[in-house]
């Protein structure tokens, strides 16, 4: 592989005199919190996202082919829904950065990335990755530190890839048809990529594809060609079937090209500078490109020190103080970034059925504009029901009102338009409009129809959004008719079709879905009573009550498996266990009744038998809840781990602890009120180690998909294109609402401006704080306290009038001796609930600060 020099020489012109860069920014550059990795960096993926553009190489500022729903075109740089470039490489003189130069530390910050090389030449060298919310851009800020006063010839390699997210590798049409061959040029300070034309493929549409690379300074030199990857030019081409070498450098569906810019750059002694370079694209053309290009050189110094601020005004919300528990407390922050990185938007949509990829229709209809949270990257950043649905939670729990209500808006328009506004709910949309799976046609997936009620009711009681609310209400109305009408063929009440789990053997009507449907039925109920539709409120509560009544009975799957089961065998209604992790759904899902406590589905007794049986090693692992747990099995290869009952299944089990089963864990323990070391806190502290733990992470700070499992090779061993997601936002629910919801005790229904604050300091701890909790369009501030036999609750309210219920879920077996509120003894009750009992009292509606004490007898 030919050095930097020696490639310059290769029939270029010689470099002219150096020239400033009247972009370039001197000094340090600014700094948020920071997590960092210095070993193996070429085998972890760096990610950078806007809600415009993202990219993805490795952590040692390379790109080689990434992801397997295009093999291999999963990476790169990107602005929805389009890829622009397989990716940008720098060298200093003779040497690559990444290659010669080796990588050494990579960052992650809040909002960007940033590497660090060994010397070169005398030159220190550092990149900071960034996308600009806003914008279809990302940039590069290039920082050069020079020994001695020095002039330097920088070269930046780029090559494009231009290419829509849809189709993907196997699908039919597939991504071979549909790409187009790209084509190159150059202005004087930028390369230039285009991809126009229509596919030879039925249906498909004219397009018009731009990419731009470059800075404001002229290049010296430049070059065209096919080729042009920096150190990983001569690439490694990964086919799109059969065996792949361990590492590519691109795809067989690439039909992309590239450029060099050479430049000649004089550096002062100890004197850092940082030369900025963009990435800007379209599919609306190159004018369009061209503008988002400009604006990201305006003033990218601005714009990273707007990011940062934005990044620590989301910090500045939900700050919780966990001094028993640092580590959760550091998740929580991580976890708001992690949410803060998945919004994610798209505009002129073409909306059309692609039935599992099978087909390629007409557009059933357009959207000028979607926004959501991306589920996981870089193979599924795009919007998704059920993901969105359990994201829902942390997404209130740390104020990120916008994104999701802008997910469930879009989830609402989607299926509409897809499904003929049946009210069914779309599971899977990737950003051009293609939905791959969830039309009236398809089996599943019942769960997510029965979740977007629990969702948008989830928001309207967390925000008080009356529009909100009736923007979506009749949609939500149509989810559980849909449900109600279409999915119970057998008339039992339990709907049919396809849940989370996608997996052989399960009987028809699944587990999740009921206990979803029964919730979306409550939820619903709710909405209704507040907007006085006594007619949908009656009838979606009696479906409940019904259901409710002979839920236990029908699913408990008895004998010594403490367990529900996965789904029933029809007509006799007989539990099906197959182990899978659903089986902690009816723990998961609380239920909003009239004048009672919300409390989960399951009743105590089974809740907490069946929690603490996936507790037990055939079910849970060092890094969490598994997929399918282990036990006697028909299934070829037998049992493959420890028993903990003696009921046969027809499944293999699946021992991968997926950051969304955990969470799911997490969240029914903390509903039965056990939040102890080998019970919320063992669940809680599993997806905050696969975040933070430097053992254990892939790129520091971000939640993956699956955890390292026994079943499950770690991401960092496995080829690039064979890994899980390195950042998947549904984590986040098993982090923030178990600490928001449980140990702080926050449960607001802002829709009738009432507030109950009722937290529960964990066994062994002293203290759980946060404040700057966001409800409707003020904030509340709560801290509690145990010391020996006093429990204290202060709750501040700012900007909400709202009437507070302020109480301490009590140690099991305590006993009350007196109540203060304020100083001053009050009127109390003793709540009994899944949680356990708790002391509350009314604190009135009045902002400011209200402390209730309560002494233990």
């Amino acid at each position: 592989m030919a050095a930097v020099g020696m490639l310059l020489a290769g029939g270029l012109a010689p470099p002219a005199a150096a020239q400033p860069d009247p972009a370039a920014t001197k000094g340090s550059l600014p700094r948020s919190p920071e997590q960092s990795e210095t070993k193996r960096l070429p085998d972890r993926r760096s990610l950078t996202v806007g809600d415009r553009f993202s990219s993805m190489g490795t952590e040692d500022g390379l790109y080689p082919a990434a992801g397997w729903h295009t093999t291999g075109e999963m990476g790169g740089m990107w602005t929805q829904p389009i890829k622009l470039l397989d990716g940008m490489w720098f060298g200093l003189d003779d040497a690559w950065l990444g290659k010669q130069a080796e990588a050494t530390r990579f960052t992650s910050g809040w909002g960007y990335n940033r590497i660090d090389y060994a010397p070169t030449g005398g030159i220190d060298a550092s990149r900071t990755d960034f996308a600009p919310d806003g914008l279809r851009a990302g940039l590069v800020g290039l920082t050069l530190t020079a020994q001695k006063d020095s002039e330097v010839t920088l070269s930046l390699d780029a090559h494009s890839e231009l290419m829509n997210a849809y189709p993907w590798g196997w699908t039919a049409p597939g991504q071979s048809e549909f790409n187009l061959p790209d084509s190159s040029s150059f202005d004087g300070k930028a390369l230039a990529f285009r991809e126009t034309g229509t596919p030879d493929v039925p249906n498909a549409a004219p397009h018009d594809y731009a990419a731009l690379v470059g800075a404001r300074m002229p290049a010296t030199t430049h070059k065209l060609g096919s080729d042009f990857r920096g150190p990983q030019s001569d690439p490694a081409i990964c086919p799109a079937e059969g065996d792949k070498p361990a590492t590519c450098d691109d795809s067989s569906f690439g039909k992309g090209t590239g450029g060099r810019m050479t430049y000649r750059v004089t550096l002062d002694a100890d004197a850092p500078m940082t030369l900025w370079f963009a990435v800007a694209g379209s599919d609306n053309g190159p004018a369009e490109a061209r503008a988002q290009y400009d604006k990201a050189l305006a003033d990218p110094l601005g714009l990273l020190k707007d990011k940062i601020g934005k990044r620590r005004a989301i910090s500045g919300r939900t700050s919780v103080d966990l001094p028993g528990d640092r580590l959760l407390q550091r998740s929580v922050e991580w976890s708001k970034q992690n949410l803060a990185d998945s919004a994610q938007e798209s505009r002129d949509l073409r909306l059309r059925s692609t039935r599992e990829g099978k087909q390629y229709p007409e557009p059933s209809g357009t959207l000028p504009s979607a926004r959501w949270l991306g589920a996981g990257w870089p193979d599924y950043p795009w919007l998704f029901g059920t993901d969105g649905e359990y994201t829902a939670f942390a997404s209130v729990a740390m104020g990120q009102f916008r994104d999701i209500k802008g997910h469930l808006r879009s989830l609402r328009d989607v299926s509409e338009v897809i499904n003929d506004r049946s009210g069914k709910v779309i599971h899977e949309m990737t950003p051009d409009g293609s939905v791959y799976y969830g039309a009236n046609d398809d089996p599943g997936n019942t769960d997510e129809t029965a979740k977007f009620p629990s969702a948008v009711a989830l928001v309207w009681r967390w925000t008080g959004d009356e529009a909100f609310r009736d923007d979506l209400y009749d949609f939500s109305v149509r989810n559980m008719r849909f449900i109600d009408r279409t999915l119970d063929d057998d008339s039992d009440g339990w709907p049919e079709g396809t849940g989370n789990v996608e997996r052989p053997g399960m009987g028809p009507e699944k587990l999740d879905n009921a206990v979803y449907t029964i919730r979306g039925f409550r939820d619903l109920a709710d909405m209704a009573r507040s907007k006085d539709d006594s007619k949908t409120a009656a009838w979606a509560t009696e479906r409940a009550e019904n259901l409710e009544r002979k839920f236990d009975r029908t699913w408990w799957a008895g004998g010594d498996t403490d367990q529900y089961g996965d789904s029933l065998e029809n007509p006799s209604n007989v539990p099906i266990l197959q182990r899978h992790w659903i089986g902690v759904t009816p723990m998961d899902a609380e239920l909003v009744r009239p004048g009672e406590p919300t409390v989960p589905l399951a009743p105590a007794g089974h809740g907490r038998a069946a929690l603490a049986k996936r507790q037990q090693n055939c079910y849970s692992g060092e890094f969490g809840l598994f997929h399918t747990g282990t036990g006697p099995t028909s299934a070829e290869g037998g049992n493959k781990g420890p028993s903990c009952d003696s009921a046969v299944s027809g499944v293999q089990s699946e021992r991968s602890a997926f950051s969304l089963n955990t969470g799911i864990m997490a969240v029914a323990e903390g509903n039965y009120g056990r939040l102890g070391r080998g019970e919320q806190q063992r669940y809680t502290t599993a997806n905050a180690r696969i975040q933070l733990d430097p053992g254990v992470w892939e790129m520091p700070g971000a939640m993956p998909e699956i955890a390292p499992s026994p079943d499950f090779t770690p991401n960092i061993d496995r080829h690039l294109t064979e890994r899980s997601m390195v950042l998947q936002a549904w984590g986040a629910y098993g982090v923030l609402w178990p600490v928001v919801h449980h140990q702080l005790g926050v449960a607001p229904d802002m829709g009738r401006d009432t507030l109950s604050v009722v937290p529960q300091v964990p066994e062994g701890r002293q203290r759980v704080a946060g404040s700057n909790i966001r409800l409707a369009k003020g904030a509340v501030d709560v801290r509690a306290t145990r010391s020996g036999k006093t429990l204290t609750t202060a709750v501040t309210r700012h900007g909400l009038d709202s009437a507070l219920t302020i109480g301490h879920v009590l140690p099991a077996g305590a006993k009350v001796g007196s109540v203060t509120l304020d100083g001053k003894p009050v009127a109390y009750r003793i709540v009994t609930t899944a949680r356990g009992q708790q002391a509350v009292a009314e604190a009135g509606s009045a902002d400011g600060r209200s402390t209730l004490v309560v002494h233990l007898s």
